[in-house]
């Protein structure tokens, strides 16, 4: 039994599989964080945009009036 624990401690072959699952994990955290910024920084821009242009812009007239 004492065997099985020292060789069970002393394997490291999963230890890959579950730093590459954290790093995959963080990776996908910051990717999610910064898509979300870049979406919020997006829309204000947009909503400045058309915040600025919205009295430049000219309704056609209704045909037949």
């Amino acid at each position: 039994m004492e065997k099985l624990l020292a060789r069970f401690v002393r394997e490291e072959e999963g230890q890959d599989l579950v730093e590459y699952a954290f790093l995959i994990v963080f990776i996908a955290l910051v990717v999610a964080v910064g898509l979300n910024t870049f979406g919020v920084n997006l829309r204000t821009f947009y909503q400045n945009l058309s915040t600025a242009v919205g009295p430049a812009v000219v309704q056609p007239p209704v045909p037949g009036s």
